[in-house]
């Protein structure tokens, strides 16, 4: 689910619109794969720069935050446009900076005793099953159910964000979030992506049409991404940190 400005605009849109994209979903999710592909190509790149050159990971990494949010904005708006030519270049190295800013929590989940690799095959896999499920929920929800829901979740998602930018900040001077704290956000962070995942297969159909497969792609690869990120941080935080 996108999270910034157009999504409020989408739920305008939803509310007087029937389908206008029965198969947009379908056109996208080549997309989202090939998305999730370059993360981990680029995941795979920032793990070898930890355990190569350490000390220039910290200062890559805040680059790549940058980088990748101007990135967001100009790339979203190429692929609301339909400018496919532009916009899927920008996509692709988004994605790739996506996995290099994903790989600290990756290095960390593999440090960590009772997630490692497994943890990290597991988080991967319940994102997938989340998102079959999520497809026949949402596909299924009445105009009333399917609204209510969407607002709920924005709102919880937006909530969310500015916590976890907090947390951001505060251990960039080295303040952590305690572990019991830690379990509670990430668990709320596990529900609402759920629910992001749900509004999405009833959102995007009544957004974009066939051919605008790229802006809803990359929702989906939003909701995809950060739904696996707190499901590892949960792990992690449940198993205790290194």
């Amino acid at each position: 689910m996108s999270n910034t400005s157009n999504f409020r605009e989408a739920v305008r849109e939803a509310k007087n619109h029937a389908l206008v994209g029965p198969n947009v979903i379908s056109n996208a999710l080549p997309f989202v794969g090939g998305g999730l592909v370059l993360t981990a190509i680029g995941t795979y790149g920032g793990l070898g720069v930890i355990r190569t050159y350490p000390a220039i990971f910290f200062p890559t990494f805040i680059v790549a935050i940058v980088l990748e949010l101007i990135l967001f904005f100009v790339a979203r708006n190429a692929a609301e446009q339909g400018n496919k030519n532009t916009a899927l270049p920008l996509l692709a190295t988004y994605s790739l900076l996506s996995g290099y800013t994903l790989s600290g929590l990756i290095f960390t989940a593999l440090r960590t005793q009772g997630v490692g690799i497994y943890g990290i095959g597991v988080a991967a896999l319940g994102c997938g099953i989340t998102f079959i499920a999520a497809r026949q929920i949402g596909s299924n929800l009445s105009e009333a159910d399917g609204m209510a829901v969407t607002k709920t979740v924005s709102l919880g998602v937006i909530a969310l964000l500015v916590v976890v930018g907090i947390q951001f900040l505060l251990s960039i001077f080295g303040i952590y979030t305690p572990t019991w704290l830690e379990i509670g956000i990430s668990g709320i962070g596990v529900f609402l992506f759920a629910g992001a995942a749900v509004v999405d297969f009833y959102i995007l159909p009544r957004t974009y049409r066939d051919d605008q497969y790229l802006p809803a792609a990359l929702s989906m690869y939003l909701t995809y991404i950060n739904l696996f990120i707190f499901i590892l941080r949960l792990m992690i935080a449940l198993n205790g940190r290194d």
